[in-house]
């Protein structure tokens, strides 16, 4: 079967802790256990399947109950899996801590994760697709050869890099045709690219101060436009929490807000833009910005809900607070 989608990633079991307030250092809180499937590649293959695009995610897990369980998510998702198994690895997880305003907390271990390999992603598999979405979850010589692979085949290339882990390199931004970083991971890639660390020296950018996500958060738009320019990737979006995103191409850029809604749970708000975009670029004939009003919708209904995985919306969902949001 053909796939419009293809996501190559990680799959963690969540180990999710729900509390009014995050415990402060040597105390203990009384909150609510609430395990579910999650890691960013999967999470993001649910958005972009739930969101009626044909889609499949590629993965590896261990031989344990978590590799199981993770079966057994993607079969009740409805979503179709090729996982790899990696016997000498334990399954990723990662616990969570998820306060009564729907911050979060998260430590991940990547296990399995980091034994995917080249040689287990199968071509065929890679080859029909539209679009290819690869994380920072997994080996970073794994996402170079997918994403080389997958813009040799003429797929849009999307790149979460999300973790932003020590090892990262900017070559992985050739092979890169969307990038989708969230405030904190722009800030590390900008301080790597020597092109972009000159333009900081230069104003509007003021180079006696440190470059924050407080000061990013001040910059005009054309000149958070420049910055994303000097990555030299086509299209860059920076997703800005509560205050929507900012998608940058090479001649035109555009500020997206965020919708106004009740937040439950923030922890699969990033995986949900990065799937929801990739089913809009092919419901929209690869239209960027229609592709992330589309995104900017999915998260929204995800942070709604509880969970990650679980918590990605459905297209006729979807549809109806798209419609909703137009009329009022």
């Amino acid at each position: 079967m053909k796939h419009s989608v293809v996501v190559v990633g990680s799959f963690n079991q969540d180990l999710a802790f729900y509390t009014e307030n995050f415990p402060q250092p040597g105390d203990s809180v009384v909150g609510d256990f609430r395990p579910g499937p999650g890691g960013k590649g999967f999470n993001q293959a649910v958005a972009a399947s739930r969101a009626g695009v044909s889609t499949l995610f590629i993965g590896a897990v261990g031989r344990d109950a978590f590799g199981a369980r993770a079966r057994k998510f993607a079969r009740e998702a409805g979503l179709h899996a090729h996982f790899i198994e990696k016997p000498k690895h334990a399954t990723g997880a990662a616990n969570i801590t998820i306060n009564d305003a729907g911050q979060n907390h998260i430590i991940i271990s990547l296990g399995a994760n980091l034994g995917l390999r080249p040689r287990d992603i199968p071509q065929a598999l890679l080859a029909p697709a539209q679009v290819v979405v690869c994380q920072g979850e997994t080996d970073y010589s794994t996402v170079a050869h997918v994403l080389r692979t997958a813009r040799r085949n003429g797929a849009i290339t999307v790149f979460n890099p999300a973790p932003m882990r020590a090892a990262f390199d900017l070559a992985l931004l050739r092979y890169t045709e969307v990038l989708i970083p969230n405030e904190g991971e722009f800030i590390a890639l900008v301080k790597k690219c020597p092109t972009c660390t000159a333009l900081l020296r230069t104003t509007p950018f003021n180079a006696a101060r440190e470059f924050t996500e407080a000061v990013l958060r001040t910059l005009p738009s054309d000149a958070l436009h420049r910055l994303c320019r000097c990555l030299q990737v086509p299209v860059v979006i920076i997703t800005l929490g509560a205050r929507g995103s900012f998608v940058s191409q090479p001649d035109v850029y555009l500020r997206i807000s965020a919708h106004d809604v009740e937040v439950v749970d923030s922890a699969g708000a990033g995986d949900a833009f990065v799937g929801g975009f990739a089913a809009g670029l092919v419901k929209f004939k690869h239209n960027i910005f229609e592709a992330a009003h589309y995104a900017s919708a999915v998260a929204a209904l995800a942070v709604m809900q509880p969970g990650t995985a679980a918590a990605m919306p459905i297209a006729r969902e979807i549809a109806r607070f798209l419609k909703k949001r137009d009329h009022q």
